[in-house]
């Protein structure tokens, strides 16, 4: 999909990887913020790949937030000099 100099030209998601660029580069200068509040959640994170794999597990048990900037607008990121 094509459009105006005014907005950005949205590519096809194919994973998630895709789907956080995409969402980053449509909140970066909008004075944007995403807050995500986790209740007592865990992420296991293997070290190689395979079923056996050993693991590392990581607890959250609070609120993530995640702002966008861009060289010219601050946005909601308020630690920014």
């Amino acid at each position: 999909m094509t459009s105006d100099n005014s907005s950005p030209t949205i590519q096809p998601v194919t994973d998630w990887a895709d789907l956080g660029q995409e969402m980053w580069n449509y909140l970066t200068g909008k004075g944007a913020a995403v807050n995500y509040e986790f209740i007592d959640m865990a992420v296991e994170v293997p070290r190689d790949t395979g079923d056996d794999a050993p693991r590392a597990t990581w607890k959250l048990n609070g609120t993530l937030r995640i702002t966008t900037s861009d060289d010219e607008l601050a946005g909601a990121d308020q630690h920014r000099s």
